[in-house]
């Protein structure tokens, strides 16, 4: 069988590093029977050494090259699409119990398959990603701090996360212009009530003028809702912590 090219379209560097592949391998701690999906497998170099401790794994695998090379193994199950339509519910429905997700994402597209599963965290039991160090920083970033945004607060919200493993850039072929990192996301038992949808209107307001204040740009949007609560919009939207967006998140009528 002929070697892969890369396709850079698809955003692909393959991971090569024998002892990062053991070291996430470890961070993931796979067991007999778990429902694992994994995204992106490449060239299956974390594929096959999850799969011997799960007996059994679930892949989702857009290149149609690399989803014929993963059809032979005989302990997978091939998923060949866009991660972004894949329904998540419907995987863990069939596999009978919460999903454990992991992979080494897309760096085109890592945020939108973060957004993308956030629809089904309560189907998921815990989620490992290989993604560019900086996105992994602003993941658990605290406020008041350059990194803290958007992505903070989303994540922040549903998820425990921490980062777990640094992967400089020449544990991959071809080696990419940035340095790595895996995070470990684990859903909140009991997340506030709120509706996503609201929630991210308000991060994105908030965000979108960041070194204003926020009666500039949240603040004008609360006064058109005729919001009649407590927010401090004399501040930055770095300097809100995350329970303060949800407790005004809850405090709002849904948008959807």
């Amino acid at each position: 069988m002929k070697p892969h090219a890369p396709r850079k379209r698809f955003g692909q560097h393959f991971l090569t590093d024998d002892a990062i592949i053991d070291g996430i391998v470890r961070e993931i701690a796979p067991r007999p029977g778990d429902a694992m999906v994994e995204i992106g497998p490449g060239l299956a170099a974390l594929t096959q050494p999850l799969v011997e401790r799960l007996g059994r794994l679930t892949v989702v695998e857009l290149d149609r090259d690399l989803a014929a090379r993963l059809r032979s193994h005989p302990q997978l199950t091939v998923v060949e699409a866009d991660v972004l339509k894949v329904d998540f519910g419907v995987l863990a429905d069939t596999a009978g119990q919460r999903l454990r997700v992991a992979g080494n994402l897309p760096y085109n597209i890592s945020t939108p398959i973060l957004f993308h599963l956030l629809r089904f965290a309560d189907r998921i039991a815990d989620q490992h990603f290989m993604l560019q160090k900086e996105v992994i920083d602003r993941m658990v970033a605290d406020p008041s701090t350059s990194d803290y945004g958007r992505l903070s607060v989303m994540l922040q919200w549903r998820y425990a996360m921490e980062n777990v493993l640094f992967v400089p850039p020449e544990s991959f072929d071809p080696p990419p212009r940035v340095d790595s990192a895996v995070v470990r996301m684990v859903p909140r038992e009991a997340p506030a009530a709120l509706d996503p949808a609201l929630l991210e209107r308000i991060v994105q307001l908030a965000f979108s003028q960041r070194r204003k204040l926020l009666r500039h740009t949240l603040g004008r949007w609360l006064d058109e809702q005729h919001f009649a609560g407590q927010f401090d919009v004399q501040r930055r939207a770095e300097e809100v912590p995350v329970d303060e967006y949800v407790a005004l998140a809850q405090a709002l009528p849904s948008v959807s």
